[in-house]
């Protein structure tokens, strides 16, 4: 057997001190500074820069001829907000987009339990399904919609012909939550199979060993443990829903204006752009609150 080499006594040999951690851990966060810096100036270019812009034009003055004065600075574009008009498209806007993300956790739900608990071959091919619908444009599904929904579709001649009637489906409410709910809904299914496919089985059988019935095992330890996708999947579904701008248009027409397709006809059509600015500064802070929600009620967990 071998004897182990002492180290020569010229080696040198490093002492790991309170000071050399701190030195190390300094020159990780300005190697981790550099990385992120591309990021850092994409961002504030394109998000930062913009949002200040907007932020300045909503606390602007609209002359008589359709222009934007800078120098003549008030809040009347807020005080604006509480008009009967604008108060009419917001509470439609929030409560649509309500509507969507409680029709999108209804179905959702359930079809993430069951694509959690099938063998893995299945649960690839099933989420190959639900990911099919971003293979085409927002927009080309939109007008696919009009045409299945329109007069001449096919869902109003399927009701005229087993005997319901002639119903108008486009240019509804009805219409714009389907078609809102076909295009988020893949956004509320996956964050609740990633939540659900980490929950242990063993917990479920668990509680019907205690007695449990379905419903009992779900209010109590499915539901509880699955909740940071439930929030993940709602802000995802509400957040878009409430400033959607190409659905509304496409099958709710003028019938159902949202605040999307206000803002876009303040900033094109009525050439008030601080007023414009100021609504999608007011729509972009509820958004970001609902943000600072997920990440303080579910984000860090998923």
């Amino acid at each position: 057997m071998t004897a182990v080499e002492a180290p020569e006594a010229d080696e040198e040999v490093l002492e790991v001190t309170p000071e050399f951690e701190a030195a190390a851990e300094r020159q990780e966060r300005r190697r981790g500074f550099l990385l992120a810096l591309p990021e850092f100036g994409y961002l504030t270019l394109f998000f930062a820069v913009p949002l200040v812009i907007v932020v300045v034009y909503s606390f602007a003055t609209r002359n008589r001829f359709g222009g934007t004065d800078l120098s003549g600075w008030n809040v009347d574009s807020y005080v604006k907000l509480a008009e009967p008009l604008v108060r009419e498209i917001f509470f439609r806007s929030v409560w649509l987009a309500a509507l969507t993300t409680v029709i999108c956790l209804v179905i959702g739900y359930p079809f993430a339990y069951y694509l959690a608990t099938r063998s893995l071959r299945v649960r690839n091919v099933m989420l190959v399904f639900v990911m099919i619908p971003f293979w085409t444009n927002f927009l080309v599904r939109n007008y696919a919609w009009r045409v299945i929904l329109g007069n001449d579709g096919p869902l109003t001649k399927t009701t005229e012909f087993v005997g319901l009637g002639e119903h108008e489906y486009l240019f509804t409410q009805t219409a714009v939550v389907l078609g809102l709910v076909y295009g988020f809904l893949p956004f509320m299914i996956l964050p609740l199979y990633a939540a659900i496919e980490r929950i242990d089985r063993r917990l479920l059988e668990a509680s019907r060993d205690l007695y449990a019935n379905g419903f009992q095992s779900f209010r109590h330890v499915l539901l509880p443990l699955s909740m940071p996708g439930v929030i993940a999947g709602s802000i995802l579904c509400f957040i878009p829903s409430l400033g959607a701008y190409v659905t509304p248009e496409i099958l709710g027409g003028a019938k159902t204006t949202l605040l999307g397709s206000y803002i876009v006809t303040q900033f094109l059509t009525a050439r008030n752009w601080p007023f414009g600015a100021a609504m999608s500064f007011v729509l972009m802070a509820i958004m970001l609150a609902a943000t600072v929600v997920y990440f303080r009620k579910g984000g860090r967990t998923l």
